[in-house]
Parts: structure tokens; C-alpha cells; sequence
């Protein structure tokens, strides 16, 4: 009930529609209620079957009462059917809004843990279970409730006996549902989580299909997914094989009450304690509870599965982020570029420290170099400064402010972020270069694109800036993804910079081009660089070796070449080749400019 109730709240935000609803609901239920009554006097008094009198007058006003209460009946169907839907998509709205929005503000390390099919699974199956549930489940729980005792009253004053034969089946349907909704309910959750795996794997062989054909897997991967799907239908169909059985049995027991209605009316119309009118009336109010009473079995399923994806949907908006700002945060401004690491240690969950008592003094638009293996915590050490994570021991602070006391949207304004691996958006290359500063003139996002090296080959598209990138960017090679996000980040301007000096898998003449862009990105800005060229090491003013979580080594090059440790192994056999490649290339230009 707390699921349903959550859900429920959701309406208090559109009580405009909720009103008009309800108002067509109850005058659906006024209007059906009162046309039995209106056949009733038609008989009894207009036509009278007894032969004694009838009164054509009569008879004909109550034909015209009965014409206008179901043109009435139908008006207020229709306001209740549409209104409904209004609201149900109104709400649905609200809960995708909500549930993005949380999604957004969680930490890396949530999305480090969950599958994205499964958000997606949420984001969108989830939210129509709800939405079909108030759409239709809702108001027809509180229409067969308004009718049944709307019907129970009008019955129960005119022949509480026979109103009691009528409402013998409702404890019978209510045994029924309550059963079912018992047995179905674990079915369902089943079932949306098993949905929220076959988006995953669907999500994943689509993002990985370059692989999959690259590795003629396509068997393999339709195999996992047709073993998914497969799954599905099976869980599926188990819950709807329970809820399948409920609507015959539910119209087995009202037929059974037609059948007692007849022969115990029948037998009261022939003592002549009872009108034919009026048996012929409660027959139709019977006709009326039988079709809510039919759809029980439908509004337990709806409910069942609105409770599972409720709950699916809230147990993310429930989510505590593991990175929150603190209440009085302040925003970032003025900034001079000074960070400093005091100690700073950082674990995932309850796992072995990741990084350990790092102490770091990055003076304003100094330029600091991290070297490291692979999993020596050089990366998360970095993801620590915009708070990706947060720090479990010691501070970082900037110009002297503890982070987790700054604005977050300030903070990761004023440190930008380069990863190894740039993303670009669905959309033109002038959106991506301005998706940090939407408000951007034309001349800036040239200005920064011609810094970042990558004008002149976008003016080479047919397109120039107009040109539409593929999804993640897959019509540009990894190069000019990387200048174009260059470009990105100087029109955004940030004074603190956090890159992945990554350059490994392109060619010659573009890694050039991208160190240059770098070079004039750093210019003038406190860089943090995960260094693998050994130009960007040699400019650094500080480079730091770490190992393991620590830092093991820190200095400069000419000093840290000359001390015996890692720093003089990665050197020797990573750093020392490009420097000798570097030395030829530029005797070559010598020679070529003295020719």
C-alpha cells in the first residue's frame, strides 16, 4: 500500500484534471444507477403487466428519462475516460522527470554498480505499468466501489432480501483476488526485473556491435539474448496463467447468482410480493456490478504489476548519493587555481584503500604529471578533484575552500574534465564544442575550435560546424573526437583542468596536432595530467610516480631521471624512445630547412 499511496500522491500536483474525473466518475455512476430505476417505472407503471391500468404518458417519459440519463451516462464516460488518461500521463511525466533528475544527481560509484538497461527498463516499462494503472486500474477501483454502494443502497431500501441474495458472490470475489494477488505479486517482480536484464544485454550488443562483428560473435550474442527473451516470455506467462483463471472463475460466480436471482425472484413475482418491474431492475443493477466485478481480476493484475515497477522506480529515487552538497555550500568564484591534497585517502565501498594519504601542493597554473601502471589509482587519485567520489579520509581544497564545501555545479564549472576516451553527442559538431556554454557566439566556438586544431578539418566537411555527428561520435576517428572535446572544454574556460594525455592509438601527424591542442588548453591553467608522452612530462612542473595508491616519487624530470626508481624504469622503457624518435624527427626538419 505505501507503493500505491506513493503513487497516488503523484495526483495532488493536477487536481484540475483529478476533479474533472471524478465529477464525469460519479455522474457515470448517478446516471447509471438511476436508468434501472427509470425501466422499473416504465414497467410497473407505464406498461403495468398485471393488465389492470398502464399510462402511455408514463411510459413515454420514461423512455425520454432513459434515453437522457444514458446520453448522460455516456458524456460523463467520456470526461472520466479522457481525464483519466490526462492524468495518467501527466503523472508518468512526473515520474520519468523525477527519476531522471535522481538519476543525474547519483555518484559514479551508482552508476559504476548498475546496469544501464536496467535504468532504461525502469525509465521507460516501469513508469507504463504505473501510468496504465492510474490511467484505467485506479478510477475503475474507485468507480466499481462508488457503484456498489450507490447500487447496494437503492436495493437494499426496495428489497433487502433480495439486495442480500445479489451480494452473496462479493466475499467470494474478494477470497478470489486477494489469493491471486498473493500469488502473482513475487510473478511480476520477476518479471520487470527479468525485463530490466533484457534491456541490458539488448542495450549492450548494440553499443558493442563493432566488437561483435570485429569477432564473428553474432551467434553467440543472439544466443544470450534470445536466452533473455526467452526468459521473459516464460515469467510472463506464468503470472498471466494465474491471473488468466481469474475472470472465468469470477463470471462462474456471478452467473451462478443470476441463476438464484431467477428462481428466487421469479418465485416472489408469482406470490406477488415482488413487481416484475422491480425484479427486472434489480436484474440490471446485477448486469451493472457484473461487469466491475469482472474486471477485479484485470485491476489485482494492473495493481500487482504498478506495485512492482513502483517499487522498482522508487528504489532508485530512494537512493541516497554517496556525494551530496552540503547544506550552505558556497559557489566557486574568483578562482586563483591553488589545490591542495592533505592526506587524502579514498576506498570503494568497504574494499582496500584505492588511494592512500596523498598530499599534493598544486600552485596556480602549475602543471602536474601522474605516471603509474595500470590500477595504480592514478585515475580515481583524479576523479576525486571534481568529486565524482568523494574522499573517505583527509580534504582537497582550492584556494584554501574545502570542496565538499563548494556548489557542485560551480566546482565542476571551474575544474573540467578530459577523459581518455571523449564523448561526443547525437548532434552537430557546433552543439558538442558549445555543450559546456549553450549560450556561445558562432566566433567563440570557431576561436576555441581553431586552438584546439580541429577548424580547418571541420571546415572541410560538407557541413563545416552544421555536420551531424553519429551516436558517441562514430563518423569522427578517436583523434578529432579528442580535439573536438579539446574545444569543448577551452570554451568552457575552466581554471582547473583534470585530462588523460592519452595519444597512443593515433598516428603521427594527429598526435602532434593533439599535443598542441593540449599545449594551449594547460596554457595558464592548474593542470592535473595523466601523462603518457614524454613532452607533456618534460613541461610538467610537477610529476608525481604512483604506486599502489601512493606516490613513491615526485620532482621534476632532470630530477627524478637521475634517481633510481620507477619513474627511471618507465623511462628507460617507455619515454626514452620517444625521445630519441622526437630527437630524429627534429634533425630531419633541421636538414629539410637548411635544403
Amino acid at each position: 500500500m505505501k507503493i500505491l499511496l506513493r503513487l497516488i500522491g503523484y495526483l495532488k500536483a493536477h487536481k484540475g484534471p483529478v476533479t474533472l474525473g471524478y465529477i464525469g466518475l460519479f455522474g457515470s455512476i448517478g446516471f447509471g444507477a438511476l436508468t434501472p430505476w427509470m425501466l422499473r417505472w416504465a414497467i410497473d407503471v407505464g406498461i403495468d403487466p398485471t393488465g389492470h391500468s398502464g399510462n402511455r404518458h408514463t411510459l413515454m417519459l420514461a423512455g425520454v428519462a432513459i434515453v437522457v440519463f444514458s446520453l448522460g451516462k455516456g458524456a460523463c464516460s467520456y470526461v472520466q475516460t479522457y481525464m483519466g488518461e490526462v492524468i495518467a500521463q501527466r503523472v508518468a511525466f512526473d515520474l520519468r522527470r523525477d527519476f531522471y533528475e535522481r538519476v543525474q544527481k547519483l555518484s559514479f560509484s551508482f552508476h559504476d554498480q548498475i546496469e544501464t538497461g536496467q535504468l532504461m527498463s525502469r525509465a521507460t516499462a516501469d513508469v507504463e505499468n504505473c501510468r496504465m494503472f492510474l490511467s484505467m486500474g485506479l478510477l475503475r477501483v474507485v468507480y466499481t466501489t462508488g457503484l456498489f454502494l450507490v447500487v447496494a443502497i437503492i436495493m437494499l431500501t426496495t428489497n433487502w432480501q433480495f439486495a442480500v441474495l445479489t451480494f452473496i458472490s462479493i466475499p467470494a470475489v474478494a477470497a478470489v483476488s486477494v489469493r491471486m494477488n498473493k500469488r502473482t505479486r513475487p510473478l511480476w517482480d520477476a518479471v520487470q526485473q527479468q525485463t530490466g536484464v533484457l534491456t541490458s544485454v539488448l542495450q549492450e550488443s548494440l553499443a558493442g556491435m563493432r566488437v561483435v562483428k570485429a569477432f564473428s560473435q553474432e551467434d553467440r550474442q543472439f544466443k544470450g539474448f534470445q536466452a533473455a527473451n526467452w526468459a521473459v516470455r516464460e515469467k510472463s506467462l506464468a503470472a498471466n496463467r494465474i491471473a488468466a483463471f481469474n475472470q472465468p472463475f469470477l463470471t462462474y460466480i456471478l452467473n451462478g447468482i443470476t441463476l438464484l436471482i431467477l428462481l428466487y425472484g421469479g418465485h416472489m413475482v408469482m406470490g406477488g410480493a415482488l413487481t416484475v418491474g422491480t425484479m427486472v431492475a434489480f436484474m440490471e443493477y446485477r448486469g451493472q456490478l457484473a461487469a466491475p466485478v469482472r474486471t477485479v481480476g484485470m485491476l489485482v493484475t494492473q495493481g500487482t504489476r504498478a506495485i512492482a515497477s513502483g517499487q522498482r522506480i522508487f528504489e532508485i529515487m530512494d537512493t541516497v548519493s554517496e556525494v551530496s552538497e552540503r547544506p550552505g555550500a558556497v559557489p566557486l568564484e574568483n578562482t586563483q587555481g591553488h589545490v591542495k591534497f592533505e592526506k587524502v585517502s579514498f576506498s570503494y565501498s568497504k574494499r582496500a584503500a584505492v588511494v592512500q594519504e596523498i598530499s599534493i601542493d598544486a600552485l596556480p597554473g602549475q602543471a602536474i604529471a601522474v605516471l603509474g601502471g595500470t590500477g595504480s589509482g592514478k585515475s580515481t587519485l583524479l576523479n576525486l578533484l571534481p568529486r565524482f567520489y568523494d574522499v573517505t579520509d583527509g580534504r582537497i581544497t582550492i584556494d584554501g575552500t574545502d570542496i565538499r564545501d563548494i556548489q557542485l555545479e560551480s566546482l565542476r564549472r571551474s575544474v573540467g574534465v578530459i577523459l581518455q576516451e571523449s564523448f561526443l553527442f547525437t548532434a552537430t559538431i557546433r552543439d558538442n564544442i558549445a555543450y559546456g556554454k549553450p549560450d556561445a557566439t558562432p566566433e567563440e566556438i570557431e576561436e576555441s575550435a581553431r586552438i584546439a586544431q580541429i577548424h580547418d578539418f571541420i571546415m572541410s566537411l560538407p557541413g563545416g560546424y552544421e555536420t551531424w555527428v553519429g551516436e558517441r561520435g562514430m563518423t569522427l576517428s578517436g583523434g578529432q573526437k579528442q580535439r573536438i572535446a579539446i574545444a569543448r572544454m577551452l570554451l568552457m574556460d575552466p581554471r582547473i583542468l583534470v585530462l588523460d594525455d592519452s595519444t597512443s592509438a593515433v598516428d603521427m601527424e594527429t598526435e602532434f596536432l593533439i599535443q598542441q591542442a593540449l599545449a594551449n588548453l594547460i596554457k595558464g591553467r592548474t593542470s592535473f595530467v595523466i601523462a603518457h608522452r614524454l613532452r607533456t612530462v618534460k613541461e610538467a612542473d610537477q610529476i608525481l610516480v604512483v604506486d599502489k595508491g601512493r606516490i613513491i616519487q615526485r620532482g621534476t624530470h632532470e630530477e627524478l631521471v637521475a634517481q633510481a626508481g620507477m619513474y627511471q624504469d618507465i623511462y628507460r622503457l617507455q619515454l626514452r624512445d620517444q625521445e630519441e624518435a622526437l630527437a630524429d624527427q627534429q634533425s630531419a626538419n633541421a636538414a629539410g630547412g637548411a635544403l
